[in-house]
Order: structure tokens, then sequence, then C-alpha cells
């Protein structure tokens, strides 16, 4: 996808001229950038360009310079990659000394985001020779997406960057600065370009590490230059209980974060068009409140605790879950809250009617002779999600909470997180899909960074995941053949999960992530194999993040 330097006639007669003036704005610019190290990316508000600077810029009169090197013409580069482009004759855009980011309404703290990433002037308009447009239009892309998708168009020596919604034009945005990046400017032509899966993004236990707030706001700003939409925050464990309670403060670790840092967090993530989803893992991983409730723990027959287990018999364990989940929902204001329901430890056990007769009995009496642990446990999850659902949530659950050949079956409207296949028992994606449910890939053979790789775990590499990973691969290596199409497989996150919380720090666990990331965030916008090599991919992320 390397682009060749195209001189034309013009150009050569201009050389020494034009080569200092773009030498000159390439130094203001700090492009194309040799190396990607700035974790975090940048911030909306922090770029170079200061409101006096942009102001002054604003209000001061287009001034004459000599016209810039033509870009060259080709494919603007990217990470993702841009889906469709037409080449057009022409010089293309590179940022020039008086030029400007035009936006106003809604779009206009995208446009001074993107001033201020480029270091150029910002007005409401009108745009001039020379400027970046950024504009909602209706009917820019089609289908459930549309919204995400964007139009970035160079001609006539300015940029329009268009789209129904204000996440696709910040799409479109961050195109332009990639281009800018890898190449100088954008070539003369029309980039189209949308996702292929509406779920994107990051999966991250900071129950059992703690995790600052600064260090997951830089995660956003890295999602963001992805185009990726979502990170899911696991806060509740058998290791720690890290967001601050007033419902249960008795339950919450010494190292946790102030609901005010959650609403710092949760603000930025909308500015950047990224959906915060919590996670409170019941009725298995919740140690942290069992320890300050024993009497809801589970035991067995003998009398012996299971690991992180509440009693679901026990209607003082739904309750403190309920009073949690009506807690934070406001708290969180995206569409989705995510359930758990993983390896609760009385579906693990062998026989778990024997195991565990006095939830069998609990199951018997609710739901009938027939029923089963499994049952209640269904149950559990079904109450839940309804509970979630009238606090206007969608309620996510992991592929292990659902069960087959029960006398109560979980909710349809449940999203599966197909996670393993390797749990015993376990249910083979294709089933989920035959039921009709909807599926988020977080394969754990491609997709899981487990800290101190315990039980097997390798962590994971972006180039195995580029160049083997895709949406349709729910379990194992094989993709799922048919039924894994956008509307079924709705994408797919990467997953830390902190298992041996002092494997690695922070910064080792950022930079461990950067390439997965990347590379999911390509697979996921565009679920076709790459063309572009690995090593090519890796020099790219470098200059254009």
């Amino acid at each position: 996808m390397g682009l060749r330097l195209r001189m034309t006639r013009a150009s050569a007669v201009r050389g020494t001229v034009c080569a200092g003036v773009l030498l000159a704005t390439m130094t203001l610019m700090g492009c194309p950038r040799e190396t990607g190290t700035r974790p975090g990316g940048d911030d909306s508000r922090s770029p170079g360009a200061s409101a006096t600077t942009s102001a002054a810029l604003t209000s001061s009169p287009a001034r004459r310079s000599p016209a810039p090197a033509p870009v060259p013409a080709g494919v603007p580069r990217a990470i993702p990659a841009v889906r469709s482009a037409e080449a057009a004759t022409g010089p293309g855009w590179r940022p020039t000394e008086g030029a400007r980011v035009v936006a106003s309404g809604p779009l206009a703290d995208e446009g001074r985001r993107l001033a201020g990433e480029l270091r150029l002037g910002y007005a409401a308009g009108p745009a001039r020779p020379g400027d970046v447009e950024l504009v909602q239009r209706p009917g820019t892309g089609q289908g459930p997406l549309a919204a995400e998708a964007y139009e970035l168009t160079a001609r006539d020596g300015k940029v329009l960057v268009a789209s129904a919604g204000e996440a696709g034009v910040f799409y479109g945005t961050r195109t332009l600065l990639q281009a800018v990046r890898s190449g100088g400017g954008l070539p003369e032509g029309v980039v189209r370009d949308a996702p292929d899966r509406a779920q994107r993004g990051l999966h991250l236990d900071i129950a059992r590490k703690h995790f600052t707030a600064e260090w997951i706001e830089a995660r956003l700003r890295e999602l963001s230059a992805l185009k990726l939409n979502q990170l899911a925050l696991h806060f509740s464990d058998d290791q720690g209980f890290r967001i601050e309670s007033d419902s249960h403060p008795e339950v919450v670790s010494p190292q946790r974060l102030t609901k005010a840092e959650v609403r710092r967090i949760v603000a930025l993530a909308e500015s950047l068009h990224i959906t915060v989803i919590p996670e409170i893992d019941s009725p298995g991983h919740l140690g942290a409140v069992i320890a300050a409730h024993p009497t809801l723990q589970l035991r067995d027959a003998a009398g012996k605790a299971a690991r992180g287990a509440v009693d679901i018999a026990n209607p003082d364990a739904a309750r403190i879950v309920d009073d949690l989940l009506r807690e934070y929902a406001p708290l969180f204001p995206g569409a989705y809250f995510h359930l758990g329901a993983d390896e609760y430890r009385a579906l693990m056990a062998k026989n778990p009617e024997a195991s565990y007769p006095r939830l069998a009995a609990r199951a018997r009496e609710k739901y009938g002779p027939r029923a089963r642990v499994q049952d209640l446990a269904t149950g559990w999850l079904n109450d839940r999600a309804a509970l979630v659902r009238t606090l206007g949530k969608k309620a996510k659950a992991w592929n292990d909470g659902f069960f087959r050949g029960g006398v109560v079956t979980a909710n349809k409207d449940i999203e599966v997180e197909y996670w393993t296949g390797k749990e015993i028992g376990a249910r083979p994606p294709q089933e989920y899909l035959n039921e009709g449910r909807r599926v988020v890939n977080l394969n754990d053979e491609y997709l899981y960074y487990v800290l101190g790789q315990p039980n097997q775990f390798v962590y994971p590499t972006g180039q195995r995941i580029y160049e083997q990973w895709s949406p349709p691969v729910l379990r194992g290596t094989a993709p799922v053949p048919g039924q894994s199409g956008p509307d079924r497989v709705l994408g797919g996150r990467l997953a830390v999960w902190c298992d041996r919380p002092e494997a690695q720090n922070a910064q080792q666990v950022a930079d461990g992530i950067r390439l997965p990331l990347a590379a999911v965030a390509q697979r996921l916008w565009d679920a076709r194999r790459p063309t572009m090599p690995w090593q090519d991919f890796v020099n790219l992320d470098a200059r254009v993040r």
C-alpha cells in the first residue's frame, strides 16, 4: 500500500520554494512521524494550538503563500485501512499556513479538536480554499451503521468530511489526521468508509488490578485513534471491588476509582464516541462482596465454601447485587450493562444437584419438579437482565452462563459474549447462533491478554490476530460456517485479565496490548484478510499514532 511520489512538471519548476514551504509546514506539524510512542494520543484540549493562537488564526485574513507540493496520488494510509477510495487528478491537500478547520453546531467540538491536532485555526465558516470543513449530511452512509460511515473528499484545495452522524465525522477526522502523519496530506479524491462490525473495543479487568483514571483515559484516547467504540470495565471480582459505592461501601477496595473519576472517564469516552460498559459479574466472581457478607457464600453438601460464589437460593444475595446494579446504572449512561454469569462454581461440579442439594431444592420449588441447578442460575440471570432493562440497559453475559436443555431459558435479548470453548461442557458458538442469539467475539484463543499467562494462556500477538483471526472465528481457530455476518456476530473486544496482577505493571500492559489492539481494530473495521504485510502495518502504526 506504499505510495510513490509523483513529481509534476509544475512542481519541478517550483522545486526550491515549495520544498522550503513544505519543510516549514511539516516541521510545524511534526509530521510525518517516524515513531508512535505517544501513549494515549492527543487530547482534544491539549495539542499545540492554544485557544489564543486559534482565535488569532481564525480572525486573521488568509495569507498568500506558494502552493504546497502535491500529495502523492493513491489511497490514504491509516489504521484501520480505508475500505474504499476513488483517486482523482489533482494536488490533494496539505495543512498550510492560514488554513482552518471549519465546523459549527454539534460539530464544533470535533472541529476544535482537529484544529488543535493539525495546529490549524478554527472557524465556524464559511469555508475557503485550504480549509477542512466538517458537515453532517443525511444519506452519507447506508444501513444500520450509517452514523459511523463517512466520506472524506479532497478537491479544489479543500477537504470535506461528511457523515450522517457525529461519530462518522469524528472517524473521518481520524483518517485525515493519520493521512497527514503517514503521507503529509490527503490525496486528491474521495474516501468512502464504514465499519464492518458495530461493537469494537477493549475489555479491561480493573477488579484484580487497580488502574488509575489517568491510565484508563490514555487507553480511551488510544481506542479512539483506532476507531474503536467500546471500553468494558470489569470492576468487581474475588480480589477487589474498584468503584466507590454509596449503597454498599463495605464491599469497596481501598484502591478504587471515585465516582468523580468515573464520571470524568465516561465524559471523555463520550467525547470520543466510545461507550463505557460496566460489568458486575454474578453469581460467581463476587469474592469481594462475600468478604463483607460471609453469610452469602455458597457451600456444598459437606459445608465447603465455593470460592467467589454467592448462594443464589439466598434472597439477600440478589438484594445486594440488585442494589449495586441500580446504583451504577446511572453512572454509566451507555446502552449496556454486563452481568457476567460465567464460572459459577455450583455448575462446574460433576453433579450439581448432588453437590448442592439446597440449590437443587430451590430450583424445583421455583420452577417445577424437572428443574435443576442450571435453571436456578438461568433464572438469576434473567432476573438481573429484567432489572437492568428497567434501568434502560441491554444485558450482556458470558457464553458459559447460557445452558441447553433446561426448563428455564435465558432471555433472547441478552447478548452472548463468547469467550471460551475450553470449559467442561462448553457449548459451540453455532448453538447460540442457531437459537437466534446475537454474539460478540472475545475468543480466548486470540483475544485474551492474561497477566502472568496462567492456565496455558499466552500473551496474544498483533501479528497472529492480524493474519489469522476474524469476527467469525469465535472459538478456537476456525470460523463459524454461516450466520456470522455483522447482524449476528456484532463485533469483538480484546480482553485484559489480571489473574496475576503483579506480573506486569500498567505501562507494560499498555505496551503489550498496543499492536494487538491495532490488529483487532483492523479486523473489526474490515473483516476481510488484510493486504498490507504485517511489518508494513507495524511501521505504519509507528507513524500514525
